[in-house]
């Protein structure tokens, strides 16, 4: 019996960076550093070496130094740019991912990879390996034979002899002469001017191989013949330029490419310097003292109850979670939950668990009884992970929980509100190098997903209790590094972990919603959409699908003739950006495709979504607030949005008159009255702009006055729109051509707007100049509040990213001062609500607005306290300035 060859991977490293680099954009570290070729090469490398397990593996790699081929040939690859800038650093991190990973890496000054590659894969198919060449280069073709193939990984594509045959129209080794002949534009070789790719394969194919198709070149009629005769000799060099060489003085042979053991240690410093969580989490676990999952306690007995208070109530504090059945904190049911105090061991308590064969369970009222006195005292610190989700799935059981001493995720939110991954299981790999059994591995996923309450006693408990655990390791560590910067150890102290409560509060409230008004107002939407369709197959001159972008594209570029976008791989571009140029130009299509699309979500996202989003339970919808996705702390809303539904259209404002008080209640929106501008005046001392707030005079008109050179009466509606894009635009750092193409006025007068503008409030642009100034030395911004974001893309080799990094240096201390604000004034209004028993609710954040239910007899006197609360929540050198309305639905009030 013959025996299985062995496996040989060949990798074409240098590819390998450039395709990861170009299909992978703008990846970077929160310190800056540019990862995304390093990201792709990793990927690449793991899914290869996963799918393929080789034996022996070489990673092959070009070096700086020119090659034989240069001296054959000067000016070849100079077509070639530099590195982009983005780039360069991530050579030698590249280098280093392989020799951590352990794999024999090889470059030779003088030598290209693929010759490195070529002699690699001679020298192994003639001692009886089987060799997988891993590259999409199709140069590297011209080395396959039975032994020797070709994966290409990004088109998940092998290729064999017949494969490169079907390909090239000639064997592998005449590959060489197609390109002999086509030459090749990636490296500069010039083959035969006119003489393309398909026109090499059509003279091979008749003639055989390079040196017939030359001897017969005159014979052949026309230019073709000429230029075979006169470019012979730049065909036999392209020819040789192409040649992959397998003689290569390499210092290791075939035979001798095992993988050494990966230098875990290593890689898991590289992975935490990249901040790539995932590979993070793919490494074998270290040995910790500190994660021991045998430590952790089922509590199913009274004497098992009474220990845990025991311990509980001993402990300085505690950290908690609370298992469910719904990601719905305001729809869950209580399944568990957990408890830690010390590093040493955790425990769960179920209290909801449903399965054949399952331990009993201490129920549900008497394990809450027990544990109430410590939840709801104050003086017992306490500490989550994204505890407002706790908070509330505890109050559905009468519990208020106090004395929350802190929040892990916000804690790390805080410190690097840019980067994102503030999950536990992020934390616990990024602060402890540990990996947390998941949320799937306990429950499935798919088909066979269970609840939590369907999860055996012993996974639950290992999951949860490791919840409590990490939770309960994290918070001194990433508290400690917090109160290294006083001002934002005092935000997370005074502001963000009080907002907790307050949010938790709007949430469990809810907001009601008219369900016959959003059915009535489907059906009228869908009138409308199926009128603008009828327009746009009119306007077409024929049916095709509205919603298939490949059609579109056909539609509008190939049957109508509309000139403007190039088509791809993938097909035509048909997005909003392309359509509203296409529009602004004046074509009917395209304008009534974006009304169409524009309908077509606002249906979908709102008036369809919304009424399937009502609780059963309490009939009102409950969306999330969250703190810690928003780089410059403002609050985002989530299931449902409700923050992005539009106030300028017709369409946006309809939607907002289906949302409802409840049954003898009425809404009161306070909305602060140009809140950024304000703040900007402030923290720049602009004597003009100071002036004019304080004089009550309305800051766009007075903007359209000054830039246009009337007087404020003639100002018409427009130019007042126009001046209010120029004042947030020039505040944010928009370009000339951005503002120009907003406005329909050219870059030129929209140049002429922004000087005009920066001349008459001189110290505005002078402190927006010095706020980009300092950030580059400081590495980031500060708020009037004392909020810090690091900008490390300030730094960024590419200029773009620089660009995008100074306009959030601009904007981040107006809009994060602006967010500031408006949390210290729910602050104070919750408190003020409680306090004096007010007939009011706060329901809604919506940036510089908040909306409440009242009782009518008491909307006066509410109105006041709420304009008091918010105009007097900080002394600026510019009035604070609320407007509030009522009404009897959400458009009224607004």
């Amino acid at each position: 019996m013959n025996q299985p060859l062995k496996q040989l991977l060949l990798i074409d490293g240098s590819g390998y960076i450039f395709r990861a680099f170009f299909a992978i954009r703008s990846l970077t570290t929160s310190t800056g550093l540019p990862t995304n070729a390093v990201y792709g090469v990793a990927t690449m490398l793991d899914k290869t070496l996963r799918e393929l397990q080789p034996a022996d593996v070489a990673v092959c790699f070009d070096t700086k130094a020119k090659t034989f081929r240069h001296e054959l040939f000067p000016d070849y690859k100079a077509n070639r740019p530099e590195p982009p800038a983005a780039l360069v650093p991530q050579f030698a991190l590249i280098h280093e991912l392989v020799r951590l990973r352990g794999l024999p890496m090889l470059t030779l000054d003088g030598w290209e990879a693929d010759d490195l590659i070529g002699t690699l894969a001679r020298q192994a198919a003639a001692a009886d390996f089987a060799v997988t060449i891993v590259s999409g280069d199709k140069d590297l073709m011209q080395l396959v034979t039975d032994r020797v193939r070709i994966y290409d990984p990004m088109k998940d594509k092998w290729f064999g002899p017949a494969e490169v045959r079907e390909r090239f129209g000639v064997p592998p080794e005449r590959v060489i002469d197609v390109l002999g002949l086509a030459g090749d534009s990636s490296d500069n070789i010039p083959g035969v001017p006119g003489v393309g790719e398909k026109t090499a394969i059509k003279l091979m194919a008749e003639y055989g191989d390079l040196e017939a198709v030359l001897a017969a070149a005159g014979g052949i009629k026309g230019k073709l013949g000429e230029k075979l005769a006169l470019f012979a000799a730049q065909a036999r060099l392209s020819r040789e330029l192409a040649t992959i060489r397998t003689d290569a003085p390499l210092p290791v042979d075939a035979e001798h490419l095992t993988p050494g053991e990966p230098d875990i240690a290593g890689l898991r410093a590289l992975y935490e310097k990249l901040e790539f969580h995932s590979q993070l989490a793919a490494l074998p676990q270290a040995a910790t003292a500190t994660i021991d999952r045998d430590r952790y306690r089922t509590v199913l007995t009274e004497n098992d109850l009474r220990e845990l208070v025991k311990k509980l109530a001993a402990a300085p504090g505690f950290a908690f979670d609370t298992e469910t059945n719904s990601l719905s904190p305001t729809a869950a049911d209580l399944v568990g939950l957990s408890f830690c105090c010390d590093e040493a061991e955790a425990f769960y308590v179920p209290v909801g668990h449903r399965y054949l064969g399952m331990p009993a369970q201490l129920p549900r009222e008497r394990v809450l009884e027990a544990l109430r006195p410590l939840l709801t005292d104050p003086a017992k610190p306490k500490w989550g992970q994204n505890a407002k989700y706790d908070l509330l799935v505890l109050e559905n059981y009468g519990l208020r929980v106090a004395g929350l001493a802190g929040d892990t995720m916000i804690a790390d939110y805080l410190l690097a509100p840019g980067r994102g991954g503030h999950s536990l299981d992020a934390l616990a790999q990024r602060w402890l190098g540990h990996t947390t059994i998941k949320f799937g591995d306990v429950t499935g996923s798919g088909r066979q997903r269970r609840t939590f309450d369907e999860v055996d006693l012993d996974n639950a408990t290992r999951y949860a209790a490791e919840d409590a655990h990490v939770t309960w390791l994290l918070h001194e560590r990433i508290e400690n590094e917090l109160r290294r910067d006083e001002p934002v150890w005092k935000l997370y102290r005074e502001m963000e972990l009080p907002l907790i409560d307050v949010l938790a509060a709007m949430e469990r409230a809810g907001v009601a919603i008219d369900v016959p008004y959003f059915a009535a107002l489907a059906v009228e939407m869908d009138e409308r959409i199926q009128r603008v369709a009828e327009k746009i197959q009119a306007a077409a001159g024929e049916a095709f699908n509205l919603n298939s972008p490949a059609q579109i594209g056909q539609v509008l570029f190939e049957r109508l003739g509309i000139k403007g976008t190039k088509k791809t791989k993938t097909g035509y571009s048909t997005d909003a950006q392309v359509l509203e140029k296409l529009a602004e130009e004046g074509h009917e299509v395209p304008r009534l495709l974006l009304e169409y699309r524009g309908l077509a979500k606002l249906k979908g996202t709102y008036v369809d979504a919304l009424p399937k989003l009502i609780n059963p339970r309490t009939g009102r919808i409950h969306t999330s607030f969250n703190q810690t996705i928003a780089a410059t702390g403002r609050l985002s809303s989530s299931d449902p949005n409700l923050q992005n539904i539009p106030i300028r259209g017709e369409d946006g404002r309809r939607i907002r008159q289906g949302f409802v008080p409840a049954p003898g209640k009425r809404f009161l929106a306070a909305d602060y009255s140009q809140i950024e501008l304000r703040l900007a005046a402030h923290l720049s001392g602009d004597e003009l702009m100071i002036a004019a707030f304080r004089a009550g005079e309305d800051v766009h008109t007075r903007t359209a006055a000054e830039i246009m050179g009337v007087f404020p009466a003639l100002v018409t509606p427009e130019m007042r729109s126009a001046a209010k894009t120029v004042n947030f635009g020039v505040l944010y750092g928009m370009s000339a051509f951005r503002l120009g193409r907003d406005l329909g006025i050219g870059t030129k007068k929209a140049q002429e707007f922004i000087d005009h503008y920066f001349a008459r409030y001189p110290k505005l642009k002078g402190w927006l100049e010095a706020t980009v100034r300092e950030a580059h030395e400081k590495g980031g911004v500060r708020t009037l509040f004392g909020r810090w974001r690091p900008l490390p893309e300030l730094d960024s080799p590419d200029a773009n990213v620089r660009a995008g990094a100074e306009r959030a240096a601009i904007n981040t201390p107006v809009q994060g001062a602006a967010a500031d604000l408006i949390k210290l004034a729910m602050l104070r209004l919750h408190e003020r609500i409680r306090a004096e028993k007010l007939p009011l609710s706060m329901i809604l954040q919506v940036h510089d607005e908040l909306v409440f239910e009242v009782d009518p007899e008491a909307q006066d006197r509410c109105r006041e306290v709420i304009r008091r609360e918010m105009e007097n929540v900080l002394s600026l050198s510019v009035p604070l300035v609320v407007e509030i309305n009522g009404g009897d639905n959400w458009r009224e009030a607004h």
